[in-house]
């Protein structure tokens, strides 16, 4: 039996354990930073805190303790929140092994660097470590209840891939190789704020045709950055570009969509985010890592810079909105890209 390391009870990170945890075939340990989680767990096998309507199987474990966690674990699985990863895995590095195969399961930017998550964690290892990244659409009470879901796994190591898809999968949890690690990553992090304006856009009442057109144009932005870092446009036409845009742009599930959702109700962002109690919407914190990026790729992101403006300095959706629909007239084309830096 293989033996996996989950980092990150959240939703998601609970709804991992729950799918490597019910095929019989893993030792999993899932690590929990909170006390009370931990307590919940043990108890009565629930997550009451991040995922109370999913049974844990029995045969996940349950610690706070890193050491125990990682002990002989061929896979460990990063779930944390995009701003805890560099402290958690420079905490985690004097356990870590050069064979341990790496995976992260976090959706986001490093505000302080712009670096994707797979970036921070080579950069904490001095690049010791084979790594990949996990993303696509999923909901995690979703993929807890076993809803049939797909998605990809990215390295460029492609014996950690075709490991992850065969020790991952199941009947109804299908994993996708995708060399792209760039486009992977940052799909499912620019996404993030896509979903928060398609919430805007409910919470105002606009129906199909607002909310398609922001789809489409929002995918047809995201397809530049990540062409402009070196990734490949066909990514954002998969598993991790189309198809997690369109989940949490339009279901009911995602974070990012329902902070949208309130903000389009003239509900301001502090009070959204403390009525969340302690769960993360990263597009939030995306946004602003976004616009800097773009920035220095020299790359046009409109629907992101009203986001940014909505999420900072607490504009008005309803002119932001109207500012997009004035804007010069384009070409449709979504992936023309002008590669030279901005100065």
């Amino acid at each position: 039996m293989s033996r996996i390391a989950l980092i990150g009870a959240g939703a998601w990170g609970t709804a991992l354990s729950i799918v490597l945890g019910r095929q019989n075939r893993h030792s999993v340990c899932l690590w929990a930073r909170e006390e009370q989680v931990r307590e919940s767990i043990a108890s009565t096998r629930i997550n009451a805190a991040f995922l109370p309507q999913c049974r844990i199987p029995d045969s996940v474990a349950v610690t706070g303790d890193t050491a125990e966690a990682l002990q002989d674990a061929e896979f460990v699985v990063s779930a944390v929140p995009s701003q805890h990863c560099r402290a958690l895995f420079e905490q985690l590095v004097p356990r870590l092994r050069p064979e341990m195969m790496i995976i992260s399961a976090t959706k986001g930017l490093e505000q302080s660097t712009l670096l994707r998550m797979t970036e921070v964690i080579c950069a904490v290892t001095n690049g010791n470590c084979r790594l990949g990244a996990l993303s696509g659409p999923t909901f995690a009470a979703e993929v807890a209840r076993g809803d049939p879901t797909a998605l990809a796994i990215a390295s460029l190591d492609s014996d950690l891939m075709t490991a992850v898809q065969r020790e991952f999968s199941d009947g109804s949890f299908r994993l996708y190789r995708n060399e792209d690690v760039t486009g992977v990553e940052l799909g499912g992090a620019l996404k993030n704020i896509i979903a928060i304006a398609a919430g805007v856009c409910h919470g105002l009442g606009l129906g199909h045709n607002s909310i398609a057109a922001l789809i489409t144009r929002g995918l047809a932005e995201m397809t530049r950055l990540v062409v402009a870092c070196g990734g490949r446009s066909e990514t954002m036409a998969g598993l991790a570009g189309l198809g997690d845009l369109v989940l949490t742009c339009t279901g009911e599930l995602s974070r990012n969509r329902s902070v949208g959702v309130e903000l389009g109700r003239s509900r301001k962002l502090p009070e959204v985010i403390a009525d969340m109690h302690g769960q993360v919407a990263e597009g939030v914190f995306t946004t602003n890592a976004a616009v800097q990026l773009a920035h220095a790729r020299n790359v046009e992101m409109p629907i992101t810079e009203q986001m940014h403006a909505i999420l900072t300095a607490g504009k008005d959706p309803r002119n932001a909105i109207q500012e997009l629909m004035a804007r010069e007239f384009k070409d449709e084309s979504a992936f023309a890209v002008n590669s030279t830096p901005a100065k």
